[in-house]
């Protein structure tokens, strides 16, 4: 088959891509608006120590604060965007850099402004909103100010938190460390597969290779990335431990039980939701023990091993799909969602939200991004494969969550919180999968979309879980005052897969040490969101497809909500309490559907 040649930017053609003066008509304008934010940075560091002065200069501080933060979102934005086009463009590379170093710049310039709110006594602060008029007042500013006040009993003097700031950059050194022994430093030797033939392996080329129907390629790749791991063993573990050591230090600091109490406090989350998580996918690992059998038989293996999880237990449909016809497929299958969201998803399919196909140097992979005040971007490199109609999909969801809470709440309440980050997306693939299961009669393709779904939700549901767990015991020695080695941390991981994989999975030694590649761990407790968000936007497509009342209208007023409730409040408005374990249970009854779907195809 000839290569393809992969255009420039240069030769991309206009309609293919994603049309940037919708932002910023041409770079005047954003220099204009550069020159904008320095003068507000410089008029907001005047006003330090002015709050104490009435509810009039307070107002006109959080006003400041919300327009110079949208100016400097929609110039962060562009910069970032531009050098996502090319990022061998030296001029998009340097107004990127210059926009990460403008950002540290007003992160200090706006620092003053919490511990001030907070050194206000609490009768003057609720005086201040009943001083001033309405939504012309303070009122707009209500939730912003009572996140803040909210963790008053966790904010300290004004030494010792000019202190933990100091600190706080010591804290950061296992993170920092570790990224760079990670990204930079760590060298693996090339593989071999069944053929003999050499190949490089690294961070990127690594789950490739545990793709490839190889099996000898997979086993290779496998042993000899982990065996790496395994050397620095003690060195990673100790970086490990003082991670979680500070993570410790800091939330007792404040006051919190633990860091999974602090972690979890930022987006007003009960440590039980995190508790109840755990608890449900437990009760729900003879499904998962049910998978493991299914991929052994699929694949035809004797033994079924940790290198074995990955490979696809079908062949990918040979098909290939043009743009517009993945545009169509994804209209179709979002239709439940009524006829203003396919008419949403139409608008930003002809106004060129999209980034459509890879060019030399572009970014790889696909995200959602954009500013408030002008429509959301998708960036994508697509090759016309299903898995590419797919991230069409979820990137348009997380596109139209933006849309939604954009043209609904005011700036400050317009972004969502991680938490709930993933439900849209989540939502329109399990839409979209049981559109085209309904539609297709080629048995390779349901074949191919069962096994999409289940290596989904296995990838999330239990494999974000198991993290999640491991993060919990680990954390809860150095809580109690205990250490972590390397021998107690690789048990501890190993054990775990041993319990999540089941009897049919032969859990290899090097399987021990994967704690040692996951980034993740070093932002203690952030993974257990995956699966939580992956669970509710099962739930909810769940009760779309069953036609349950009212439930798009109420999905809707999520998508709007942005910040101005909290998640689990938002989640409630479609009828799914994260703070049950319901939700999750939902999900596990829709896997189990596809697990039945797919032993029915194994025999």
């Amino acid at each position: 088959m000839e290569e393809q040649k992969i255009l420039t930017r240069q030769e991309q053609k206009a309609e293919n891509t994603w049309n940037m003066q919708d932002l910023y008509a041409n770079e005047e304008l954003f220099s204009e608006d550069g020159e904008k934010l320095e003068k507000m940075m410089e008029e907001f560091a005047s006003y330090k120590g002015t709050l104490a002065e009435g509810a009039e200069q307070m107002r006109k501080v959080l006003k400041l604060y919300e327009d110079m933060n949208l100016v400097f979102e929609r110039m962060y934005v562009y910069a970032n965007q531009k050098y996502h086009e090319d990022t061998a463009n030296a001029r998009y590379q340097q107004m990127s850099g210059e926009m990460q170093i403008i950002m540290t710049r007003l992160g200090q310039t706006q620092a003053w402004l919490e511990p001030e709110i907070l050194n206000l006594p609490e009768k003057v602060l609720n005086a201040y909103f009943t001083q001033t008029d309405g939504k012309n007042g303070l009122e707009p500013y209500r939730r912003f100010v009572q996140q803040i006040t909210r963790r008053k009993e966790h904010v300290l003097d004004a030494g010792t938190e000019a202190l933990l700031s100091r600190v706080n950059e010591l804290g950061q050194a296992p993170s920092n460390i570790y990224s760079m022994f990670n990204n930079a430093d760590i060298q693996f030797p090339d593989v071999e597969d069944s053929e003999g033939k050499k190949y490089p392996l690294t961070q990127g080329t690594f789950i490739p290779y545990l793709q490839s129907s190889d099996r000898i390629l997979r086993k290779n790749a496998f042993q000899a990335l982990y065996s790496v791991y395994g050397q620095f063993r003690n060195t990673l573990a100790s970086l490990y431990y003082a991670n979680a050591k500070q993570a410790d230090f800091f939330a007792k600091e404040r006051h919190y039980k633990n860091a999974m109490e602090e972690s979890l406090d930022g987006s007003c989350i009960p440590v039980s939701v995190y508790q109840n998580l755990i608890e449900a996918v437990h009760e729900a690992l003879p499904l998962m023990y049910r998978y493991a059998e299914i991929r052994k038989k699929f694949l035809g293996l004797s033994e079924l091993h940790m290198y074995d999880v990955y490979v696809p237990m079908v062949k990918s449909p040979e098909r290939k799909y043009t743009f517009e016809e993945a545009k169509a497929i994804v209209k179709r299958g979002l239709a439940p969602l009524g006829e203003d969201y396919l008419g949403l998803l139409q608008e930003g399919f002809d106004n060129r939200w999209i980034d459509v196909y890879e060019n030399k140097g572009k970014r790889t992979g696909a995200y959602s991004w954009g500013a408030y005040g002008t429509h959301p971007y998708v960036l994508l490199n697509f090759h016309g494969s299903l898995n590419d109609v797919f991230t069409l999909a979820h990137e348009m969801g997380h596109a139209l969550h933006s849309w939604y809470s954009d043209h609904t709440q005011p700036y400050l309440y317009a972004g969502y919180r991680i938490f709930v980050a993933e439900v849209a997306s989540t939502c329109n693939e399990a839409l979209l999968i049981h559109d085209l299961m309904e539609r297709t009669e080629d048995e390779t393709e349901k074949r191919y979309l069962i096994n999409y779904f289940l290596d989904q939700f296995k990838g999330t549901m239990f494999r974000q879980t198991m993290f999640a767990e491991f993060e919990m015991l680990t954390h809860s020695v150095v809580e109690q005052g205990g250490m972590l080695t390397a021998e107690q941390i690789d048990e501890i991981y190993l054990n775990l897969n041993k319990k999540y994989f089941g009897p049919d999975m032969v859990c290899d030694p090097e399987i021990a040490h994967e704690w040692a590649r996951i980034p993740h761990f070093y932002t203690p407790f952030y993974v257990y969101q995956y699966a939580t968000g992956f669970a509710a936007a099962i739930a909810i497509s769940s009760k779309i497809l069953n036609g349950e009342p009212g439930v798009v209208e109420n999905y809707k007023k999520f998508l709007s909500g942005g910040s101005s409730m909290d998640p689990i409040d938002l989640l409630k408005l479609c009828g799914v309490d994260m703070s049950s374990p319901e939700p999750v249970k939902e999900a596990f009854a829709v896997f189990e559907e596809y697990l039945e779907r797919m032993e029915r195809r194994s025999k």
